[in-house]
């Protein structure tokens, strides 16, 4: 079977680009640094790397204020978002919304117990991870963090993002077994 696709003649068509790797279904997540000056961040890079150590992934681009913050960071949190916090992803999205403390008065969020990091209420699971390495990623680095602590509400789905939208899961899940 031969299958027709259409390449994307120019690589740094940014937009093109884009929209093809939209087609790769993510989680979104809300990456936090606590402290005295605490910053989120909406991220849909993250994703499981090991698990002995238990590491996780997501990368930061160059340019974005959580880049300069967590190269510093002792530690950081990201909250894996519910089917119903899109308000939530498109609040740490903004670029426009208060930072610091004021970042976080209108989001219910409790400290993480290992890392104090913010945590976001409702979410559909937590972790709290310290710094473990850091890669070159082109225009964005590769964050990697060990995991000190990690929950989850079983029964709680996750926003999804898509095509450059969010969504949710509409059929039944169907098990997988290894």
């Amino acid at each position: 079977m031969t299958v027709e696709s259409t390449p994307v003649a120019d690589m740094a068509d940014h937009r093109a680009l884009r929209s093809i790797l939209g087609v790769f279904a993510t989680g979104v997540t809300v990456l936090t640094v606590g402290g005295e000056v605490p910053h989120g961040m909406t991220a849909n890079s993250f994703t499981a790397v090991s698990l002995d150590p238990p590491l996780v992934l997501f990368c930061v681009g160059r340019e974005a204020l959580m880049h300069s913050v967590l190269l510093t960071a002792p530690a950081f949190g990201v909250s894996v978002l519910a089917a119903d916090q899109e308000p939530v992803a498109r609040y740490f999205a903004n670029r426009h919304r208060p930072v610091g403390v004021d970042e976080f008065a209108s989001v219910d969020w409790l400290p993480g117990t290992q890392t104090g990091a913010p945590l976001i209420v409702g979410a559909a699971a937590h972790f709290e991870c310290v710094p473990w390495r850091t890669y070159d990623g082109g225009d964005h680095t590769i964050f990697l963090g060990r995991l000190l602590a990690a929950d989850s509400v079983l029964d709680e789905d996750a926003l999804l993002f898509l095509r450059g939208r969010f969504h949710h899961l509409r059929s039944a899940p169907s098990d997988v077994t290894a």
